[in-house]
């Protein structure tokens, strides 16, 4: 016997996210400000408690379109207590850098940083349409600048230290790189008071 499961309408906010997430996909806007075709990475869905909030995508990310495809990825799930299959749900976690494309690669080998015209271009009507975020990582110092606005530090250590001042949505962290490992053998506290509550934070939204 044939069964008819019963199909139920998207909500016209799941509509418009689906339609801004195909436009981003498809941006070409900064093409003549990058030495490569510009390919956007992101992960998100209005279903999503949890958003990572890092950078922008590297070389890597840039060759497979799937972010967090490097050893930053590798870190950033251990730091947070996730698997691969969790961390690539879209409908439990949403990775929107603040770049959606590799920016390049400085003289000495580096990421360029996030080119502020994706931002300014993109970012305001996607959060608009993304209200159901229970736990926001802001990875790095370009996300939590964006996001905390004049709350923000002087510095990113600062800024990190007093995470428990940006509760409970936004909690800030270093970026994973692993040019952080000198910061993290300095900043011990991270790894013993903050993550701890992260993890938990991030189980109760899963």
């Amino acid at each position: 016997m044939l069964v008819h499961w019963p199909i139920f309408p998207m909500s016209d906010r799941a509509i418009e996210l689906e339609k801004l997430v195909s436009e981003i996909r498809a941006c070409q806007h900064c093409v003549d400000l990058m030495p490569h075709k510009p390919r956007p990475v992101l992960q998100v869905s209005a279903q999503a408690r949890i958003a990572v909030i890092a950078q922008a995508p590297g070389t890597k990310v840039h060759k497979s379109g799937k972010p967090f495809t490097d050893a930053s990825g590798d870190r950033l799930r251990e730091w947070m207590g996730v698997d691969e299959d969790v961390f690539y749900d879209a409908s439990r976690i949403a990775i929107l850098p603040m770049g959606f494309c590799f920016p390049g690669l400085d003289e000495k080998g580096g990421d360029l940083p996030p080119l502020k015209q994706c931002a300014e271009r993109w970012r305001p009507s996607l959060m608009d349409l993304l209200p159901q975020f229970e736990l926001i990582l802001l990875v790095g110092g370009y996300a939590q600048k964006w996001h905390l606005g004049k709350s923000v530090q002087k510095s990113l250590t600062l800024t990190v230290a007093q995470w428990r001042d940006y509760g409970p949505i936004f909690m800030p962290t270093p970026h994973p790189s692993w040019r952080n490992s000198g910061w993290l053998k300095k900043n011990r506290w991270f790894e013993e008071e903050l993550l701890p509550v992260m993890r938990a934070r991030i189980q109760e939204n899963l």
